[in-house]
């Protein structure tokens, strides 16, 4: 089963919280693309991408059991 298959009904759950992770993984391909391209300094992809981690991380602590299903 996914992480966002619900354990009552069986179906995709639609809560916002199932999709901040993928959310913040795409955010940090997007800075580090930008970094790559010479959009963004590196400077501040340096500065961005262990905030995303540490984002993620809150997130994963922060999230427990889904309460809608």
């Amino acid at each position: 089963m996914g992480e966002n298959v619900c354990g009552n009904c069986g179906r995709g759950c639609g809560c916002m919280h199932h999709k901040v992770m993928p959310l913040l993984v795409v955010v940090f391909g997007l800075v580090f693309l930008l970094g790559a391209l010479d959009l963004m300094n590196m400077a501040t992809v340096n500065m961005i991408w262990p905030v995303i981690v540490i984002l993620a991380g809150l997130k994963k602590l922060a999230v427990g059991m889904c309460k809608c299903c």
